[in-house]
């Protein structure tokens, strides 16, 4: 079966072959990004250096560089110094390469050139195209949708890892990805799944509720409007604009207002601001509609988990990344079944939507409350462990990071420091033997290097 003239096997071979590279990119990422607390220094260092051994500090060749192949080809071992190399840089080569493979299934499916119907992202007033463009027909429609949302994929992917390791998700993942959100939705304008407003005659739940209160109606019937505005087909580059701005607003509205809830009630910090910045770059890519869906899937994926690391771990506190970048790519691969029911359940209260979610808020925060009067009721004080200062942090960690590369030859650290103190710490010939060189100090009191003969 072929899809815009290419089988739809060779496409899918390619396209894992690419993910598995970008994969090696997002180790890259990975690794070096948490390392800067400036986001500009932490996206060069992406580039510069080149990857080195962490133990020997050679340079990996490029052909130890092949995706998944390179660390079979070398059984999980530096070429020059035999050190062990982590089993997660292949795994997560291997993972970008099946989630590239496993997202273009499910929102390009192979019968999309005949109908575009059976792609997982399809909705009945979403983005069709135009068949009269090549450019933007349909199906070039859907490749455009599934470029856009890959990317958001991969940014997903590095704040997942991040959060896991080390319980932040920098700004230096989430402020780019936003950019491409807002970048794409204004420069593409058909990506979106739904369009930033419309309300359809079969949402009777709003025109019910307005039976009840038909006095605002006459007061205000802008808000029983029924259909879609018609600035969104007239000007689709700003409507994609504006999709990415709605979701950005209420995605990092939502975190911020449970931010706020839990801090007040628990005394706590109940989500992290990494959190809030990585909601929103997810709404500036899946409207505010998608946006509000993952905010109720990501507790419904984290509950299994959470509840098997409390039992083996007895720890109460999980890094939430993870659950809602699950959450989201549940949304792209399952959305018109999952669309279907929010859509009569929930978007189906229309304006009155922002005052049934006021009130969630409130129950929540009466919940929360109820849950430590009940706990002091059994003889478990909440509040015990606030005086625990010495646990380890996220700034903490940021700093242990800092130090491990205060060398008196390296970044804003750099002095010439006397020889006779480096050779008192042992510290004389440790990096130049670590990079491999035959060198030997020079010039007394000067921290300078000559390279011996032969070198």
């Amino acid at each position: 079966m072929s899809l815009l003239g290419i089988e739809y096997a060779a496409i899918l071979v390619f396209l894992f072959i690419l993910g598995s590279i970008f994969g090696s990119l997002l180790n890259v990422c990975i690794y070096r990004i948490p390392r800067h607390d400036s986001l500009w220094i932490a996206l060069g260092g992406l580039v510069y250096p080149p990857s080195r051994c962490p133990s020997c500090f050679r340079e990996i060749l490029f052909r130890d560089n092949v995706p998944i192949f390179g660390w079979l080809k070398l059984w999980g071992r530096c070429r020059f110094c035999r050190a062990k190399i982590s089993a997660r840089y292949p795994l997560i080569e291997l993972l970008t390469g099946l989630l590239f493979v496993i997202v273009y299934w499910f929102e390009v499916p192979a019968n999309a050139s005949t109908g575009v119907m059976g792609s997982s992202v399809w909705h009945v007033i979403g983005p069709q195209g135009n068949w009269t463009s090549p450019w933007f027909s349909p199906v070039a429609m859907l490749h455009w949708r599934y470029a856009f949302h890959m990317v958001l994929v991969l940014a997903l992917l590095v704040a997942t890892f991040i959060d896991i390791d080390l319980r932040i998700i920098p700004d230096a993942v989430t402020i780019p990805g936003m950019t491409a959100g807002l970048l794409g939705g204004l420069l593409l304008g058909q990506v979106h799944l739904v369009p930033i407003w419309y309300m359809a005659p079969g949402m009777s739940m709003q025109g019910m509720l307005w039976q009840q209160f038909p006095m605002i109606l006459r007061l205000m019937p802008w808000l029983d409007y029924h259909g879609v505005p018609a600035w969104v087909q007239s000007h689709p580059h700003w409507h994609g604009l504006a999709v990415s701005l709605a979701g950005i607003v209420v995605g990092g509205g939502l975190v911020w207002m449970v931010r706020l809830v839990g801090f007040w009630v628990l005394k706590r910090e109940a989500m992290g601001f990494g959190d809030v910045i990585l909601l929103a770059m997810i709404g500036s890519f899946i409207g505010w509609q998608g946006t509000l869906i993952v905010f109720f899937l990501a507790p419904l994926c984290a509950l299994v988990v959470a509840v098997f690391v409390w039992l083996f771990w007895r720890s109460r506190e999980i890094p939430y990344g993870p659950y809602l970048s699950l959450a989201t790519l549940v949304l792209l691969l399952g959305f018109q079944p999952i669309w279907f029911v929010m859509e009569q359940r929930v978007f189906s209260l229309g304006t009155f939507l922002p005052i049934v979610g006021g009130v969630m808020v409130v129950c929540l925060a009466g919940l929360l409350k109820l849950t430590r009067v009940v706990q002091r009721l059994f003889g478990y004080d909440p509040d015990a462990d606030l005086g625990e200062f010495n646990a380890w942090g996220p700034g903490d960690q940021l700093l242990h990071l800092a130090g491990e590369v205060t060398r008196p030859d390296e970044g804003q650290w750099k002095i010439d420091v006397w020889p006779g103190l480096l050779a008192s710490r042992g510290q004389l010939y440790d990096q130049p033997w670590r990079r491999g060189d035959n060198i030997a100090p020079i010039n007394g009191w000067q921290n300078q290097w000559r390279r011996l003969p032969g070198n």
